[in-house]
């Protein structure tokens, strides 16, 4: 793989771990939900931008617009908003390292899913790892009994569980082009959220810069761009190496939220990472094989 390539799938990892301390400023002046409705909606302006600069081909099927939309709910405005629900209880680099389940729920659903990807026994070693990692990262909560981070724990979980069914779904839309069926699901994320959002968090009222420059760039950088560069990469490395960012996404997001934000550090924080960074090798696999390849014989 070229460089090029290995410093875009690099740069994703980082970006989507920092996306986690940027909630966290956020929701020192905005709500879960109006978080959540601020990232999509900018997302979205991003990618439209983007759609018809480059003069991409459009659907105008109003049921394909309307599968678009749910999937965008279940893709993007469920998920964030589930994360900034758990971040008003627990810090962002314990967040960061429960998004790094995905692949371990997604191995689980693809296995019952119609048509899915079956589970092979080194898969789901690496899923029994994973969710080994979120026992050990709940572990301190247990011990001081503070129940409602063990539920924001859970609650951040339904988003990387939104993930592993919003990749199979993603099937369906093969035939479009990418960047083109993001814009259309994060408007849809767009038009469900925000009405809900208003509702039950009032109209948001910034008033910090801080604000702003977080609200630019979780929506423009860390969705529209990460989303197009994403799908850019996607067919130069293969689904298997745009997986590598899941890798550093959870370290990039407790270092910053360590360092930045000042954030306590637990040995159960480490010891929940390496099990779920371990889970995600054994799900990968390329380490096993590569154990296992016989040298050439001399």
């Amino acid at each position: 793989m070229a460089l090029k390539y290995w410093l875009v799938i690099f740069i994703l990892g980082i970006g989507w771990g920092m996306s986690f301390m940027f909630n966290a400023i956020l929701l020192r002046e905005l709500g879960p939900l109006s978080v959540s409705m601020g990232r999509v909606g900018f997302g979205a302006l991003g990618c439209w931008i983007f759609v018809l600069a480059s003069r991409k081909r459009v659907p105008v099927e109003p049921g394909r617009w309307l599968a678009l939309f749910g999937f965008g709910v279940l893709s993007y405005a469920g998920p964030f908003a589930f994360y900034a629900l758990g971040q008003q209880h627990i810090a962002s680099g314990v967040a960061g390292i429960v998004n790094a389940t995905t692949p371990a729920l997604a191995v689980v659903v693809s296995h019952f899913w119609p048509g899915g990807e079956r589970a092979t026994g080194l898969k789901s070693l690496g899923v029994v790892c994973g969710f080994l990692g979120i026992v050990l990262l709940s572990l301190p909560l247990l011990e001081t009994g503070q129940s409602s981070e063990i539920w924001a724990v859970l609650i951040t979980l339904c988003a990387p569980l939104c993930y592993a069914f919003s990749v199979n779904i993603a099937r369906s839309f093969r035939d479009m082009e990418p960047v083109v069926l993001v814009a259309i699901a994060l408007t849809g994320a767009t038009a469900a959220i925000a009405p809900l959002a208003v509702w039950s968090e009032g109209a948001p009222h910034v008033t910090r810069m801080e604000t702003w420059i977080s609200l630019f760039v979780i929506g423009f950088v860390l969705t529209s761009a990460a989303f197009i560069a994403f799908y850019w990469v996607l067919p130069k490395v293969g689904p298997t190496n745009i997986t590598l960012p899941t890798l550093i996404a959870p370290v990039s997001a407790l270092f910053l939220g360590t360092y930045i934000l000042n954030e306590q550090l637990l040995p159960e924080h480490l010891w929940g990472m390496a099990a779920i960074l371990l889970g995600l090798l054994l799900i990968d696999g390329r380490i096993v094989r590569w154990r296992l390849v016989k040298p050439p014989a001399r």
